[in-house]
């Protein structure tokens, strides 16, 4: 299914073309209206007709978290405010938010770019979707409910949080997509399951559009398993966008990305230098149409790969991965780099370890120590002593292989680890508060 087949399955060289004029117009866009820009491109050399290719665009200073932080609240605005219709940006639970602002245009060019990810899996004007991610300057829901009412969709904005709530709009009103973090989804499949509620009978759910956080495999087994639903990955940060960068289609080999509107590099992360595609490394972002606030070559600091070989659905777009890590989220442990993800690697391989798990760093004198809880998925385990045994053993080599250091592996009884309405937060690096 496509939203704008003309651009979803556009030919590889006039989808560069487009590409090139765009990028030509956001650094002319940047240059002439953002002084943060042009003057990080005078430092450089850089000027708007110096870009004739796409592979001038190394060229180009990047653009990292902090430099929106500095420049707040608009100081990478590129046009007066009566032009601005919106005004999102991230929580700012750790001081001042990063603030984004839209035009018109912009809003029109974001709704659409969400509807194509949204009709890609399947959604359409007869679902009913809950949205169950929190309202506010977060762009997620809003993202994703502008882009609902376009294709038509009955929409329930519950918002995050009121676990039983959610459970009771969503069975009353006969919800079929539900819009949420993954953690999020899982904690609610439980909690039906307490209830006693049939999936496909009580439960009409069939499309599970996630995001806020990476979708392990085994989240999307076990989401499955539990719900019965499609459950899909889509991928996008406030400073681009929001959600709409990219996202899966129904074959869910990897999420395309919009290439019309986004350049995607992979970077080497200490180096910064292109790496070619299939490599892994970071992904660095371009958006092409941003009239409110244009950005040129974004950090995401999210590490992941492209992959431009041809999709079964049709579209053209190169996808990327699910993420890997994050190169800003990444542990160092004994001279180890250790990425989160990898303990989900190891995890999926036992069927006696349900997803859910958390990462203590401590340190011990000089010596980093790690801990890993496991939730088990059938309690009556803890009273089998050589089965557990076996189990931890099993589990810490396995972790070893992957992480390439010891860590200690303590099991715990199901629903037992922290449940998340948002983003789950799965570390706990506690060096700091153990430095002697």
């Amino acid at each position: 299914m496509f939203w704008q087949k003309s651009m979803e399955t556009m030919d590889r060289e006039a989808l560069r073309a487009l590409q090139l004029k765009r990028l030509q117009w956001t650094v002319k866009r940047c240059y002439e209206n953002v002084p943060f820009y042009r003057k990080r491109l005078d430092e450089a050399g850089i000027a708007p007709a110096d870009i004739r290719s796409l592979e001038d665009l190394k060229y180009i200073p990047m653009t990292d978290k902090c430099d929106v932080r500095d420049q707040y609240p608009y100081g990478l605005f590129a046009c007066p405010m009566k032009d601005i219709v919106r005004i999102q940006g991230s929580s700012g639970t750790t001081g001042k938010p990063t603030i984004v602002g839209y035009t018109r245009n912009d809003l029109n060019t974001w709704t659409d770019l969400v509807a194509r990810l949204l009709t890609a899996v399947g959604v359409t004007s007869e679902d009913v979707a809950q949205v169950a991610f929190g309202y506010g300057l977060f762009t997620g829901a809003h993202g994703l409910h502008q882009a609902l009412d376009r294709i038509g969709c009955a929409v329930i904005p519950v918002s995050s949080g009121n676990t039983q709530r959610q459970i009771m709009l969503m069975q009353d009103l006969g919800a079929t997509v539900l819009i949420a973090t993954p953690s999020y989804a899982l904690y609610l499949a439980e909690n039906m399951e307490k209830m006693g509620l049939k999936m496909g009978e009580d439960i009409k759910l069939r499309i599970g559009c996630f995001g806020g956080e990476a979708t392990s495999d085994m989240m999307r087994d076990e989401l499955h398993r539990r719900m019965g639903i499609l459950a899909t990955d889509n991928y996008g940060m406030s400073e681009l966008i929001g959600p709409g960068v990219a996202g899966e289609c129904v074959y869910q080999q990897g999420m395309h990305i919009q290439e019309d509107c986004f350049i995607a590099e992979i970077v080497d992360p200490n180096t910064l230098e292109p790496l070619p595609v299939g490599e892994v490394g970071e992904l660095v972002v371009t958006p092409l149409f941003k009239e409110a606030m244009p950005i040129l070559r974004y950090r995401t600091h999210d590490i992941t790969r492209l992959d431009d070989t041809p999709c079964a659905c049709g579209r053209t777009f190169v996808r990327m991965d699910k993420l890997h890590g994050r190169s800003d989220d990444m542990l160092v442990i004994r001279g180890v780099n250790v990425f989160p993800g990898q303990v989900e690697t190891v995890i999926a391989k036992f069927p006696e370890i349900g997803p859910n798990y958390e990462i203590d760093v401590t340190r011990d004198g000089m010596l980093d120590k790690m801990e890993i809880r496991l939730e088990l998925t059938d309690a009556s385990l803890l009273e089998k002593y050589a089965l557990l045994e076996n189990l931890e053993r099993r589990l810490s080599a396995q972790m070893h292989a992957i992480l390439g250091l010891d860590a200690k592996i303590r099991l715990v009884e199901p629903f037992t680890l922290k449940r998340f309405e948002g983003k789950a937060r799965r570390v706990n690096d506690m060096r700091n508060i153990y430095k002697k």
